[in-house]
């Protein structure tokens, strides 16, 4: 009875050793007295007892890896804190496992000085805007030299690029004496184009001023015309109806009355204008006049007895 339960146990212990099940997206590594064997893949496996021993197990997942923080020394002798953040895949179990005593490390190792030599040829303003060439850069070394360790890098991204306290100062100036000049120069931009809309509406006021004073003018020029026209019109008529009633009978003699009428009328406001006496110097002409004016007065009108 003994002996059939130490055969069970043994038999127990044989089935424990000889039946593995890899899960999805692993794989082990076999090792058969000492020496590779063989890469198991996900499912159920069968190894000898004793024998065969599962020496390494792989993840075939992607990894993420976080690179610690470190100093690099850009071109132009400056400091900058940087750190990152590494993404894997292993590809080749065997390699993963002989090819390097421990590839997590040696993938840390090699992005740490593959980054410094990349910023090392950069200055500092080229760094925060060429990220993506860094990690490009990084990513390529770091995948040439993963390929011996069964290693395929896939992707490198910086998470933090920090300078030094008194560099982020000057930035820090540097760009609000930027945004001063910009400020600046948009201020100057607007004035200039508030004196050229200005200028522009001043000269289109005076255009229309003068505009609006020529036609004024013309207007006026017009009116004064046509005044003057009306006032040449009238007299010509009146003229034409004196001349017609001159030629009438009795016109002549009524011409002459008006005529000796006026003169007396000259005279008596020069009489009582001045103290000077002023006397014609033809007195035969004025009793002329004034006789006949007197006889045309006394005179029937014409037509009549």
């Amino acid at each position: 009875m003994e002996f059939a339960v130490v055969l069970l146990v043994i038999a127990v212990i044989f089935v424990i050793k000889s039946i593995k099940v890899v899960p999805q997206q692993s794989a082990w590594v076999v090792e058969r007295l000492g020496k590779f064997h063989s890469t198991l893949k996900p499912g159920l496996n069968v190894l000898v007892p004793f024998i065969d021993k599962v020496a390494y197990e792989h993840s075939l997942k992607e990894i993420p890896l976080d690179v610690p923080s470190q100093v690099c020394i850009t071109k132009d002798n400056t400091q900058l804190h940087v750190d990152g953040i590494l993404y894997f895949q292993v590809t080749d179990p065997m390699r993963a496992s002989y090819g390097s005593s421990n590839y997590i490390i040696a993938i840390t190792q090699l992005a740490q000085t593959t980054l410094r030599s990349v910023i090392g040829r950069m200055e500092l303003d080229r760094t925060f805007e060429e990220r993506d060439a860094i990690n490009a850069s990084v990513v390529t070394s770091l995948d040439e030299a993963a390929l011996n360790w069964g290693v395929k890098v896939l992707r490198y991204e910086i998470k933090d690029l920090t300078p030094p306290s008194e560099i982020l100062r000057s930035m820090q100036q540097q760009i609000t004496a930027e945004r001063d000049k910009r400020a600046r120069i948009a201020e100057s931009e607007g004035r200039k184009l508030e004196q050229i809309n200005l200028a522009t509406g001043e000269r289109e006021s005076h255009i229309a001023r003068s505009e609006g004073e020529k036609q004024a003018e013309i207007n006026r020029a017009q009116g004064e015309a046509a005044a003057i026209a009306s006032v040449a019109d009238a007299t010509a008529d009146a003229i034409r109806k004196i001349a017609a009633a001159i030629n009438e009978p009795g016109g002549q003699q009524a011409v002459q009355l008006k005529v000796a009428e006026k003169a007396v009328e000259a005279y008596a406001q020069l009489a009582q204008k001045n103290n000077t006496m002023i006397v014609p110097g033809n007195m035969s002409e004025v009793s002329s006049l004034i006789g006949t004016a007197m006889a045309l007065m006394k005179s029937p009108p014409a037509g009549k007895p």
